[in-house]
């Protein structure tokens, strides 16, 4: 079920508020169990059978948070007695270094095996392949189907483990309260990956106003105006150009751009003006903050950090990008998209603040670094690594293309993608981020939002091409 689509919106999304508002009066842990309810049925819309594979995860993820706690594996004796946060200065024991080992484990090992097995057999194959021994082939009849959103339910429950065994968040003793932190569907299947403190006192308790209504229509309609009126048609240019083949050098780079404001605005709520960032790592501030955020502590400071020598904080960097491109997909593009960005974050922390880059002038390195990105979004878009090294050459006009290729040109500079472009441009560099812009809802931002969201589903209703590229992950 994607957010954009017509079952989402006019149907589930109006039921799931309905029976939320009428337990108003109900206590909150009934409106949890209702949240959970709702999550496991959008979950599995489309592939029931991956619900006992997230719930199996939740359960042992919450039964080994209780024994972090208790210090014991017999939670059932404590189960009454309340829980104490781990004292951070305390030696860790056996029973807690082994309670968190088989989260991590069991967590990494699902998300290994469902999203990395065909990867690793078709890497596999390839590599014998290329040295001349095809016999040691293995048989691929068999394929794993990659559940939605595996990728950001497991990063986020495996936060609450590492966090209540760190000491820094309080184990919850009530399944039901933890259920819906990981099944929660407005984040379940695209981000963003929440840390347990930031929902922790809400799923306890927690307020319904009608200024938090209102903010939160505000929210949907602005992203769904955003979804619809600008990702959509910057999609299908993207899509024709990167799967045409053969195209010409301006057809490429506008094809690039159209997909740099794709994925920006199919996946906004998570962004702080990325496109105005200054170099990457300003870049990495601002895009995909929750990830980012992961990435800095539960990988990055992990294994170092910029604790130690300068090749050794390069080597971290490179690392913990490879690793989250890796994150993003089962393929050797990302890993590149991964090694690209770890590459810049390396070469800029060693030119420090008076390097040749930072002394240029602010709109020279807003577009530079807004042209690194772009390239780099031609490995996470391309498809194969033959497919992105061939836009590329195209882009940079390293090949002639082939004779029918300036058809594609008449296909994606129409005047509607055109406006498009020239739309998703000025929001991009000028607007304001919509949670700065709905602090205060007043009647001219009603009036817009309703605008604006109407005007979405009318355009929703006549489009045919409605993706979600986050899905995928």
């Amino acid at each position: 079920m994607v957010f954009s689509s017509h079952i989402f919106i006019y149907y589930f999304l109006p039921f799931a508020l309905l029976v939320y508002y009428a337990l108003f009066r109900a206590r909150q842990r009934w409106r949890n169990a209702w949240l959970i309810v709702a999550g496991y049925t959008f979950y599995g819309w489309a592939e029931p059978r991956f619900i006992v594979l997230m719930f199996g995860t939740t359960f042992i993820d919450w039964l080994m948070s209780l024994v972090i706690a208790h210090n014991s594996w017999q939670v059932w004796r404590v189960w009454r007695q309340p829980v104490k946060i781990v004292d951070p200065a305390e030696r860790k024991t056996r029973v807690r270094r082994t309670a968190i080992t088989i989260s991590i484990v069991c967590n990494l090992v699902v998300l290994g095996f469902f999203k990395y097995f065909n990867f690793g057999i078709d890497t596999y194959n390839s590599l014998v392949q290329s040295v001349g021994l095809e016999g040691t082939q293995l048989n691929t009849f068999f394929r794993v189907v990659l559940p939605l959103g595996i990728s950001f339910y497991t990063f986020q429950a495996l936060s609450y483990t590492i966090d209540v065994y760190r000491g820094n968040a309080e184990a919850m003793a009530n399944f039901i309260d933890f259920s819906c932190f990981v099944s929660m569907f407005p984040h379940l299947v695209a981000g963003p990956i929440l840390k347990f403190s930031f929902l922790a006192d809400q799923l306890k308790n927690r307020r319904l106003t009608s200024d938090k209504f209102a903010r939160g229509v505000a929210f949907f309609m602005m992203g769904v105006a955003k979804k619809v009126l600008l990702a959509n048609p910057c999609g299908k240019i993207a899509d024709t150009a990167f799967d045409a083949g053969s195209i010409q050098t301006l057809d490429a780079w506008f094809g690039s751009f159209a997909y740099s404001f794709q994925i920006y605005f199919d996946f906004a709520k998570n962004f702080d003006s990325p496109y105005l960032a200054q170099s990457i790592t300003d870049f990495w501030r601002r895009w995909h903050i929750s990830l980012s955020t992961w990435l800095r502590e539960y990988l990055y400071i992990p294994i170092g950090g910029n604790q130690g020598s300068l090749p050794r904080t390069y080597a971290n960097l490179t690392i913990t990008m490879l690793i989250g491109g890796l994150w993003h997909g089962a393929s050797w593009n990302f890993v590149i998209w991964g090694g690209l960005h770890g590459g810049m974050l390396a070469f800029e922390r060693s030119q420090g603040r008076k390097g040749v880059y930072h002394n240029l002038p602010k709109l020279v390195r807003i577009a530079l670094t807004f042209l690194i990105v772009t390239i780099g979004w031609v490995f996470f878009r391309g498809g194969t690594l033959r497919g992105a090294v061939q836009y590329l050459g195209a882009m940079f006009h390293l090949h002639q293309p082939f004779p029918n290729a300036s058809l594609i040109g008449g296909l994606i500079f129409k005047p509607y993608y055109i406006l498009s472009i020239l739309v998703a441009g000025i929001v991009v560099w000028f607007g304001r981020q919509t949670w700065d812009w709905s602090q205060e809802m007043t009647w001219p931002k009603t009036a817009t939002c309703f605008a604006l969201g109407w005007l979405a589903l009318i355009v929703l209703a006549t489009q045919e091409y409605n993706p979600f590229i986050y899905f995928i992950f």
